[in-house]
């Protein structure tokens, strides 16, 4: 398909009433947005397929759900860093902020340096770029070993005293990912937790909190990565 098909094609799904349900709902503010929701989105990127250059001309037409498309339609392994910092500084909400973190930054070569880079941001979404990314990156590297997040901690910990609620959650999201890896990230993450429930931050009390109510519960889901280790 081309650039055109697809701009045809999504207009024919606008729905301005989805912008507004959007917006009310999840607080999903966005400019030039058409009124598509995700599912209609994943269903036209499985049939056009990996596409860079499409993926690029369709971020560079400005239209909300253009880019959301290309987080889903460019190729991880083939971004480069000049690539994510010019689609990071445009993020205006978590739902594109994420579409790019999990579906294509934490699958890239350059995800752990991001991850460190972006954490001392100042913007919102830049650095909750970094903890979406390293939540993501939970799944997206399944061999990693355990060293490899434990580098995370004190960088969670460092953001654990920012308020504002797009960045705080994403921090309390990486924590919550970190500690269900398997079971000895499980109890650093629990660790992690008490330490920052100790600083006199209302986010930090709230970011902790929440994580340990899941990471201690009974039965939470431990998924045992890397697998060659803690499923041998």
């Amino acid at each position: 398909m081309t650039v055109a098909e697809i701009i045809k094609e999504l207009e024919g799904l606008a729905n301005p009433e989805k912008i507004a349900f959007k917006q009310k709902k999840f607080g999903v503010i966005s400019n030039n947005a058409l009124g598509i929701y995700h599912k209609d989105l994943k269903e036209i990127a499985k049939r056009v397929g990996k596409n860079n250059e499409l993926a690029k001309a369709l971020f560079d037409t400005d239209i909300y759900e253009a880019r959301l498309l290309c987080s889903k339609l460019f190729k991880p392994k083939d971004v480069t860093e000049d690539l994510m910092e010019k689609w990071l500084l445009t993020f205006e909400n978590w739902e594109v902020c994420d579409s790019f973190c999990m579906g294509l930054f934490s699958k890239s070569p350059f995800a752990i340096s991001k991850i460190i880079e972006w954490s001392t941001r100042s913007a919102a979404f830049e650095k909750r770029a970094s903890f979406a990314t390293m939540s993501s990156y939970c799944m997206a590297d399944k061999k990693a070993d355990n060293a490899v997040f434990e580098q995370f901690f004190p960088l969670i910990y460092q953001a654990s005293n920012d308020e504002r609620i797009y960045v705080k959650k994403a921090v309390n999201w990486a924590l919550r990912s970190i500690g269900k890896r398997n079971i000895d990230l499980n109890q650093r993450a629990i660790e992690e937790a008490h330490k920052i429930a100790a600083l006199d931050y209302k986010s930090a009390k709230w970011i902790a909190k929440d994580a340990l109510r899941e990471l201690q519960t009974e039965g939470v889901n431990i998924l045992d990565y890397p697998r060659a280790i803690y499923r041998p």
